[in-house]
């Protein structure tokens, strides 16, 4: 084979370097390959790791180690000299080589940093494997490693070198920390089990199709990775169908998910709604208004078995009563496992739904499976800080009515002492249980509020009553019902000496207002989609929107009673704020100094606790098995722990 195959080569492979560099220019995105050394800080405190001799993906080598060389490729290493030149017939006599018997043998130097490659030595030998297609390439591997810092992109990079250590894998990078362990479950792999040799062949088989696919779509408005796309994939189809689908099989699903990956892929593309504030119409939203609605309900148990679906469907009864004559309601019931939570939602839509409220978090991916398999539909899921498009959430501020129990439970703490049981660390959680704190101080400066899970192991109120904790807050009431309040299954509640309980008051939920706020949207014609924006909208309305409530108990006395309500009142009216004031954390953080507002991302998100707080977060092993799938669908456990506990 002679040196004018190679030359031919060569000047094919220019145009598309040209090319390549005109369309990245017409898009302002950078037209040479990355520089390491422009990228590491001047003085670093890197650590550096001789790998030795490892067969590198060719798509992760984005660069060269120093400027010397960039001019002569593209960022994807296409060449871009003149044909005339040394360089290019360099080139093609490496072309030669590759196509003969012989090939390209000699391993290339690079350094690994943030997962990808920088060329050292080995430029053109690279540039000609990756124009042949060349999915890895044999390479000298020196890695380097930054100073943790506590950002999401080290942390996630420090997650990936414990990834690597087992998989031996560098065809996913994550910039988030916590996606490798969601990964790995998705995959069926714990944390630190080794893979075997065809188990690297198959993800990488896999990973390789999915890609494909996704470039097909061409560039998205954001920069979404091929990786974050296949974790939302994940949560809709399982690890094998990447095997059984076809490419264009593929390429069809994310076409259909493009928005939620768009949603998904930012945090900053969720936007909490804490209002009930209704938009003004346009002229044409008008003339599309509906006249009369078909409404489904799929609740996950059935009223009988569970006081959060009665709550949801006392909500649906006053939907009957204020909106009955627009309206045709069905609920569906007993959705307990994914399967028949898809084929509820599939009969929903079937009998002419055109609204499904999904009323667990458990329901979360189901219902987003069905939102993107029937986009005509509206479908929301009550739950919070969900990230998609597709699927609008609603949840209540339960903190403001507990920062109204907290001043009661305050108020009658004789010794001091106020024993609070929570259910889940789920987002939101550390908030109420915040706001009640801080509410007991405001009317106990020296109230202590001794903090235990119901789902761990124990008998949180034997353990309070045999310690002489006789002021307990409980589970928040699912509806307005009285008997909540009156059997004390629910709120706070005195406990005299003899275990008899005495209601004090509970926040409750009135769903009704809030599927009464929605579908009057609809008809308005104020309901927004912003699904084409790759928006996620979540709606967290409190006690200013009449979601959010508190039941007082008759025996209340009658000053307490009077406080309670002037509460009531602020928070409704907006001029109360539980959080304004100065806080002091557990670990003696100045969390505000009284000039602060959180953000509803803030309150929503609290990883800390209050300085009159005794009590943690549970360990994820000691939480029960009945509680882990809520926890690891909502849990608040920012390092992963939860997800890596599950592998």
């Amino acid at each position: 084979m002679g040196i004018e195959v190679g030359l031919d080569e060569y000047a094919h492979a220019l145009k598309q370097g040209q090319r390549e560099v005109t369309e990245l220019a017409a898009r302002g995105r950078d037209t040479s390959p990355a520089v390491l050394d422009e990228l590491l800080p001047e003085n670093n405190a890197d650590v550096v790791q001789d790998l030795g001799v490892l067969e590198i993906p060719s798509e992760r080598i984005i660069g060269t180690k120093s400027a010397g060389r960039i001019v002569a490729f593209s960022p994807s290493f296409l060449p871009l000299l003149d044909p005339q030149s040394e360089f290019a017939n360099k080139w093609a006599n490496l072309c030669v080589a590759h196509l003969g018997d012989v090939g390209i043998r000699e391993p290339i130097s690079c350094f690994e940093y943030l997962g990808n490659f920088y060329v050292q030595e080995g430029n053109k030998r690279v540039s000609v494997l990756r124009y042949f297609g060349a999915p890895r390439i044999p390479a000298v591997v020196r890695r380097i490693v930054p100073p943790q810092d506590g950002t999401p992109r080290i942390q996630a990079y420090y997650e990936f070198l414990d990834f690597f250590k087992a998989s031996r894998l560098y065809a996913v990078q994550f910039r988030r920390p916590n996606d490798y362990a969601k990964l790995l479950s998705a995959v069926g792999k714990h944390p630190g089990e080794p893979w075997t040799e065809d188990e690297r062949r198959t993800f990488n088989a896999y990973f390789s199709y999915f890609r494909d696919a996704f470039s097909q779509m061409g560039p998205l408005k954001e920069d979404v990775l091929p990786e974050e796309a296949l974790l939302l994939w994940l949560q809709l189809y399982t690890y094998k169908d990447l095997g059984r689908f076809t490419v264009s099989e593929i390429r069809k699903t994310l076409t259909a998910m493009r928005y939620d990956m768009l949603s998904a892929a930012s945090h900053d593309s969720i936007k909490v709604q804490t209002t009930a504030e209704t938009g003004k119409s346009g002229i044409l939203s008008r003339l599309s208004t509906p006249v009369y609605l078909n409404v489904a309900f799929v609740h996950q148990l059935s009223p009988a078995t569970s006081g959060w679906v009665l709550g949801h469907e006392q909500g649906r009864k006053y939907l009957e009563e204020k909106l009955g004559n627009k309206l045709t309601i069905r609920s569906y019931f007993n959705a307990d496992t994914p399967q028949e939570a898809s084929r509820l939602l599939e009969q929903a839509v079937s009998d002419g739904a055109q609204v499904v409220f999904t009323t667990a978090p458990l329901l979360r991916t189901a219902t987003l499976k069905a939102a993107i398999e029937y986009p005509k539909v509206q479908f929301l899921n009550c739950s919070v800080d969900q990230p998609y498009s597709s699927v609008r959430s609603y949840y209540g501020r339960v903190y403001e009515g507990k920062f109204i129990t907290g001043a009661i439970a305050g108020a009658l703490a004789q010794n001091n002492r106020i024993g609070y049981i929570a259910s889940y660390p789920i987002y939101g959680q550390l908030a109420n249980i915040n706001a009640f704190a801080l509410g007991a101080q405001l009317t106990n400066p020296r109230a202590r509020i001794e903090l235990r899970w119901s789902c761990v192991e124990g008998d949180p109120q034997a353990d309070f009553f045999a310690n002489g904790i006789r002021v307990i807050s409980n589970r928040d009431a699912p509806g307005q019902n009285k008997m909540y309040l009156d059997f004390c299954s629910y709120g706070t509640y005195l406990m005299d000496d003899n275990g008899e309980l005495v209601p004090l008051g509970s926040p409750v939920w009135v769903w009704g207002k809030f599927y009464e706020y929605v579908l009057n949207g609809m008809f308005s014609g104020t309901w927004k989609s912003e699904k084409a924006n790759g928006t996620a909208l979540n709606y967290w309305l409190g006690m200013d929107s009449g979601v959010i409530s508190v039941n007082l108990s008759d025996h209340l006395p009658e000053g307490l009673r009077a406080l309670a309500e002037y509460l009531r009142t602020g928070l409704s009216t907006r001029t109360i704020d539980p959080f304004a004031r100065r806080i002091v954390a557990q670990d003696g953080t100045v969390k505000n100094d009284g000039a602060k507002v959180f953000t509803p991302d803030e309150l929503l998100h609290m990883d800390w606790l209050c300085d009159n707080i005794l009590g943690s977060l549970p360990d994820p092993d000691e939480i029960l098995p009945v509680s882990q799938a809520m926890v690891k669908e909502l849990g608040i456990y920012q390092d992963g722990s939860f997800q890596k506990k599950e592998g």
